[in-house]
């Protein structure tokens, strides 16, 4: 039987002395600000290229380990030295929009259609106001997530995906628009940030699950229907996973919206599906891709094992357990748990490899790059400490 006071404690103790520290001594610039990220197996710094992605996360991840792990005044530092640095260097003026990459220095390299680094953005700036009770930040979160809004709502603020001979609906921006709500929902008040919830998850619900496939796709017509092409039959497992975990979160801090139920209902459906789906029976681990047709998926990772999908099922498998009280949960976290721990944390040094094959050997031991940094580890191993903690409350 598992003993969750104790993985409770091995969780916080991997944060505070492992992965952490690793960042703060080998991430954290000290010299122009922000946090640096293409970092070796060693933290020797290999590229000086920073994601803003990561400039918005990594601040995240400071002030959302000082919120609910431990008090430590270098996190809350940390959080602030990145969030000066992005605020002076990661807005384009001309059009308040972020940029993809910029620099050491700050100076731009980079910006994309899509309005991820802008989602980072806010949930560090929200992050942040809960940690110190700066209300200012909290303002400037609400006021770049309506900004977001009217960039997603109006036609041509943002260049497309596609030509206008295929149109879709993707889950990426629909399931991070609803986390970014219910995240900034916990510093400030607003009605608009439950219609966002409300309306991320009909779409989730209604187009982007398909009930023939059992399976949330990455992208749909704007009516629901799939789009029967490689791409458009894309199932991402740890994506879909991700979501459930979003949905069960939101059911819970956000109880007055009139589907936080359903909400809650569904995000087990989302989750029983991606494990069929995303779980290798062979090998152990959460899988990249597979097609919804069961034909090859595209993708030339798609039977690898990467970091983030694996621990998003470790937070999803324990919330699942926490609302359902089904003991297949606790069955599936022990399965991907054990996985994680064995193949993705490095025995000799700090912080877990990111990126393996399909039989858990490493694929290459880079710690960090443009895409990977202290976001998804961290927020697991806080996040997974909290829900131990509260099923060992749960079973005295």
């Amino acid at each position: 039987m598992i003993d969750f006071g104790k993985q409770a404690q091995r969780y916080r103790s991997e944060l505070t002395e492992g992965i952490l520290p690793f960042w703060l001594e080998h991430g954290l610039d000290r010299e122009y600000g922000g946090m640096l990220t293409c970092l070796d197996r060693d933290g020797v710094l290999m590229d000086e290229t920073k994601s803003v992605w990561f400039q918005g996360r990594s601040a995240f991840t400071f002030a959302y380990a000082y919120n609910n792990v431990a008090q430590r005044p270098e996190y809350l530092e940390a959080s602030k030295q990145i969030l000066d640095f992005m605020e002076q260097y990661c807005f384009d003026p001309k059009d308040g929009r972020m940029y993809f990459e910029v620099k050491r220095d700050g100076t731009p390299l980079r910006k994309r259609r899509y309005v991820f680094s802008e989602s980072f953005a806010i949930i560090a700036w929200a992050e942040y106001a809960k940690a110190t009770g700066d209300k200012s930040y909290a303002e400037k979160a609400l006021n770049l997530f309506f900004k977001v809004q009217q960039w997603l709502a109006t036609p041509g603020m943002l260049e497309p995906k596609y030509l206008p001979s295929l149109e879709a609906v993707g889950h990426s921006i629909t399931m991070i628009m609803l986390n970014v709500a219910v995240v900034l929902s916990q510093v400030t008040e607003d009605e608009r940030l439950a219609k966002q919830v409300e309306e991320s998850f009909r779409l989730i619900k209604d187009k982007l699950y398909q009930p023939k496939y059992n399976c949330v796709l990455e992208m749909v017509t704007p009516e629901g229907e799939m789009i029967d092409t490689l791409n458009g039959r894309v199932i991402n497992p740890g994506h879909c996973i991700e979501t459930a975990w979003f949905l069960m979160e939101a059911s819970r801090l956000m109880p007055n919206l009139s589907c936080a139920k359903e909400m809650r209902d569904f995000s087990t459906t989302i989750l029983d599906d991606a494990w069929k789906w995303g779980w290798d029976e062979v090998h152990g681990g959460i899988i990249n891709f597979r097609d919804c047709k069961g034909f090859p998926a595209q993708d030339y990772s798609q039977d690898m094992k990467f970091w983030w999908p694996q621990t998003e099922a470790q937070i999803a498998t324990l919330y699942a357990y926490i609302l359902t009280g089904d003991e297949k949960y606790v069955d599936w976290y022990q399965k991907v748990d054990d996985w994680a721990w064995k193949h993705l944390k490095d025995k000799e040094y700090p912080e877990w490899y990111g990126y393996l094959h399909r039989d858990g050997t490493v694929a290459q031991p880079a710690k960090g790059n443009i895409f990977k940094g202290p976001f998804h580890i961290p927020r697991m191993l806080v996040k997974a400490s909290l829900l131990c903690d509260e099923i060992t409350t749960l079973r005295k």
